[in-house]
C-alpha cells in the first residue's frame, strides 16, 4: 500500500511539473508566449476556433508573425459599430484604367498595395477560363452617403441597413474592397463566383459577408463582396477563424498589441 501511494504521488508530481513546464515554455521561437498565455488570449473566440488554434499553435503563431509584418492599416476594423472618419481617404489610391482588368465603369480606384495580388488572381482566373469583372471598388464617404440614402428611400430603413452600410461604415472606403460581377446573389452560382469562393483566399481576398452569417457580420449574404486582407490574413481566417473575416479582424483589433509585445527580440 505504501509503495502504491509513493508511485501515485510521484506520478502526480511529474504531471504537475509537466503542466507547469507547458505554462512557461514558449510555443514558438519568435514569441515569448506560453501555451497558457496563448489560450487566455483566444478565450473569447468560438470553441471551434479555439480548438483549431490549440491543435496547430505553431502554425497559427507563424501566421501571426507574418501579420505583424503587414501594413498596419491593412486590417482596420470597419463594421456597424466601427466607422472611418468623413475625411478618411486611403493614401495610395490609383485608377485601374491602365491595367488589363475587366471593369464596369472608368473611375474605379483601389490602393496600389493590393494591385500585385489582384493582377496575379485575375491572371490565374483567366488561365482557367474565368473572367473576374470588377464592378465596384473605392467609395468616398460622400459617395456612400448617397448610396445609403437612396437605399433607405427605395427599400426602407430596415432593409437598407441589412444591405447597405451607412457612410463611414463601408469597407469600400478602405480602398481594398471589390464587388465582382453582377452584384447580386446569383453571382455565387456563376463560374466567377464559384472560382472566387474556392481560390480567392489564395491571393489575399476574403469574403466579407458569408452565407448564414448576418448575426456575426450585421449584413446579409453578399457573395460578390471581397476585402483584401493579405495572403496570410486570408489563410489564417480560413484555417483558424471558421472562414469568418469578422472574427479575425475583431480579434486582430483587440489582440495585435498583445502579440507585438510578446514578439521575441
Amino acid at each position: 500500500m505504501r509503495s502504491f501511494l509513493l508511485l501515485l504521488l510521484t506520478a502526480l508530481s511529474v504531471t504537475s511539473c509537466l503542466q507547469a513546464k507547458r505554462e512557461i515554455q514558449n510555443l514558438h521561437p519568435l514569441f515569448n508566449i506560453s501555451e497558457k498565455e496563448l489560450m487566455e488570449s483566444i478565450s473569447d473566440l468560438p470553441a471551434a476556433s479555439r480548438d483549431k488554434i490549440a491543435a496547430r499553435a505553431q502554425i497559427f503563431l507563424d501566421l501571426i508573425v507574418q501579420m505583424l509584418e503587414s501594413p498596419e492599416d491593412l486590417l482596420i476594423l470597419v463594421d456597424k459599430q466601427h466607422a472611418l472618419g468623413k475625411q478618411y481617404v486611403p493614401p495610395d489610391l490609383i485608377n485601374l484604367e491602365g491595367y488589363s482588368f475587366s471593369l464596369v465603369g472608368n473611375k474605379l480606384k483601389l490602393r496600389r498595395m493590393i494591385i500585385p495580388d489582384l493582377l496575379a488572381m485575375v491572371e490565374s482566373g483567366r488561365e482557367q477560363g474565368i473572367d473576374l469583372v470588377i464592378s465596384s471598388t473605392y467609395r468616398s464617404y460622400s459617395r456612400q452617403e448617397l448610396i445609403y440614402n437612396y437605399n433607405v428611400q427605395s427599400l426602407g430603413g430596415e432593409i437598407a441597413d441589412r444591405e447597405s452600410a451607412k457612410p463611414g461604415h463601408s469597407q469600400h472606403q478602405l480602398g481594398t474592397t471589390i464587388d465582382f460581377g453582377n452584384i447580386d446573389d446569383s453571382f455565387a452560382s456563376y463560374p466567377a463566383g464559384i472560382w472566387m469562393a474556392e481560390y480567392g483566399w489564395q491571393f489575399g481576398f476574403s469574403l466579407s459577408y458569408p452565407k448564414d452569417s448576418e448575426e456575426i457580420t450585421g449584413y446579409r449574404y453578399e457573395p460578390w463582396h471581397y476585402r483584401y486582407i493579405g495572403r496570410h490574413g486570408a489563410r489564417i481566417t480560413r484555417e483558424f477563424f471558421l472562414n469568418q473575416q469578422q472574427y479575425f479582424i475583431e480579434f486582430w483589433e483587440q489582440k495585435n498589441s498583445f502579440f507585438r509585445k510578446k514578439r521575441a527580440r
